[in-house]
């Protein structure tokens, strides 16, 4: 079985999940949710799948 698991889409969840619980976390989560899709911007297209 081969399950593949995008990280954008898993970084928004888990950020507005985080937004849910602790609404005053807003500014760190939406300051690492930009981080980590710059970062994965950079590395370019295809290198930021998780494949289980």
């Amino acid at each position: 079985m081969n399950i593949s698991v995008s990280l954008g889409p898993l970084a928004a969840l888990i950020a507005g999940i985080l937004i849910l619980v602790a609404p005053r976390l807003l500014n760190y989560i939406v300051a690492i949710y930009l981080i980590i899709i710059g970062v994965m911007g950079l590395l370019g297209p295809g290198t930021h799948s998780l494949h289980l």
